[in-house]
């Protein structure tokens, strides 16, 4: 599916790789509907970006971890734009803090968030995408979806329950022209360490060195678009995280060698 002229809804657009996506789809000829906890943040964005070309991009500020808040969003975005042509969930957090060091409740929240957030939003949409005709789901994911990672357990899980439910939902959904591509980012340089969650809820408020040194936001933003247009199933996006991967496919001492002495920071 071409992004020109496309409706496209992006949860978590208020930075990281949402923002970036926002900034590629509109020069791409995208309306955008971009939704975010900071309502103030997507302001700013909207405002850019009518500079460059007024009429185009909408907000609807949307808690993905409330109820109440996704079904007001579904219900705006409907006023707003009438159909959704590709729907991009993105809403998410991520951990440093070793799994006996996290407090249950924390680990309910990152759920919340990154799992019950994007399930929430597309089941809210999906029906009114099916009878317009189709529309394509698109997950950010995580290299975490695909293996563990110190300090990021329930992280890791969050990402790998994506997988499970959108990969059985593009099953289901094959004679509905409904399209799911499963993003699966590793180290983006974005802020997502600094906004992080430690043991207790409180913010990590650090960048990581991998973090800093990791795939530049905008080129992934590129790589995700090109995945939609060409309908791509699942697209990998890192470096030495790649390498991992595949080392976990083909020789998995060495993969647990490197993992158990990689900094997770």
């Amino acid at each position: 599916m071409k992004v020109k002229d496309k409706i496209v809804w992006i949860t978590g657009a208020s930075s990281g790789i949402g923002e970036a996506l926002a900034d590629v789809l509109f020069k791409r000829g995208s309306t955008l509907i971009l939704s975010a906890r900071n309502a103030a943040r997507l302001i700013e964005i909207k405002t850019r970006l009518d500079e460059i070309a007024p009429g185009r991009c909408f907000t609807v500020p949307c808690d993905v971890t409330l109820k109440k808040s996704v079904e007001q969003a579904v219900e705006a975005v409907k006023q707003l734009a009438g159909n959704v042509d590709i729907l991009i969930n993105n809403a998410g957090v991520s951990q440093r803090s070793y799994a006996l060091d996290t407090d249950l409740q924390v680990d309910r929240d990152l759920f919340e968030v990154n799992f019950f957030g994007a399930v929430a939003v597309t089941k809210g949409i999906l029906p009114w995408m099916i009878s317009g005709g189709g529309g394509h789901i698109v997950v950010i994911s995580s290299m975490a979806g695909k293996y563990g990672f110190r300090m990021r357990s329930t992280y890791s899980a969050s990402k790998h329950a994506l997988h499970g439910f959108f990969e059985t939902l593009r099953a289901e959904l094959h004679d509905k022209n409904v399209k799911v591509t499963m993003v699966v980012p590793g180290r983006i340089k974005t802020d997502i360490s600094v906004h992080s969650l430690t043991g207790n809820g409180t913010t990590y408020g650090k960048m990581d060195k991998g973090q800093a040194n990791g795939v530049p936001v905008n080129t992934c933003a590129r790589i995700i678009i090109r995945a939609i247009e060409s309908n791509r199933k699942e697209v990998f996006i890192g470096r030495l995280e790649l390498f991992l991967l595949t080392m976990k496919r083909i020789c998995p001492p060495i993969y647990y060698w490197i993992v158990n002495r990689a900094s997770p920071t």
